[in-house]
């Protein structure tokens, strides 16, 4: 059944190059605050090594995985298969942002396809693999990524965008400051 790993194997990095679909989970530390599970899709991930990985976080009506990284650093990503044999590979770490214009961006963001609405990029420290059986997923076939997204951001435009981070994106749910929040701040002091 499950297995633990301290690092990502050759057979895992497989395994996730195949997946069309994974998951993040955060969590604020209070016990009244909101856990968060958000979907991700398109080609965003990247393994940047056995115990790294990374991903172009895109737009989205929240930003509670930055919030909840600026809190305690906690991220759990969840890889399934939907397809061919079964199996769960969950990655649990320590999360970072990365927003454009840093040093970190700059060394990051060309290992991505910037896709329009990328907002920022979440690179995970590694410190267990998680394998487990996965037979009760369905399965689902695979018939392409949604551009609803991409176009919703290239009709915004730059300032748009801007404008819908200051909005939407600045806090999360339970009053955290995000990553972004934090720069926007600074910025207009």
């Amino acid at each position: 059944m499950g297995k633990s790993f301290e690092a990502l194997l050759p057979e895992h990095e497989a395994f996730i190059e195949k997946q069309h679909i994974f998951f993040v989970g955060s969590a604020p530390l209070s016990a009244e605050g909101h856990v968060n599970l958000s979907p991700k899709g398109h080609d965003v991930l990247r393994i940047l090594s056995a115990n790294e990985v990374a991903y172009l976080d895109l737009t989205g009506s929240g930003n509670e995985t930055s919030a909840h990284l600026e809190e305690n650093g906690r991220i759990t990503l969840m890889f399934t298969a939907v397809e061919g044999p079964p199996m769960i590979l969950r990655l649990y770490g320590k999360g970072q942002v990365v927003l454009p214009g840093t040093p970190e961006w700059e060394k990051l963001s060309p290992r991505f396809t910037l896709l329009p609405g990328a907002r920022q990029i979440i690179v995970v420290q590694v410190h267990e693999v998680k394998t487990s059986c996965g037979y009760s997923v369905p399965f689902y076939t695979y018939e392409g990524e949604r551009k609803t997204l991409q176009n919703w951001a290239t009709k915004q435009g730059e300032q748009g965008l801007n404008d819908y981070w200051q909005a939407k994106n600045v806090t999360s749910m339970d009053g955290l400051l995000t990553t972004l929040g934090q720069k926007l701040s600074t910025d207009t002091v």
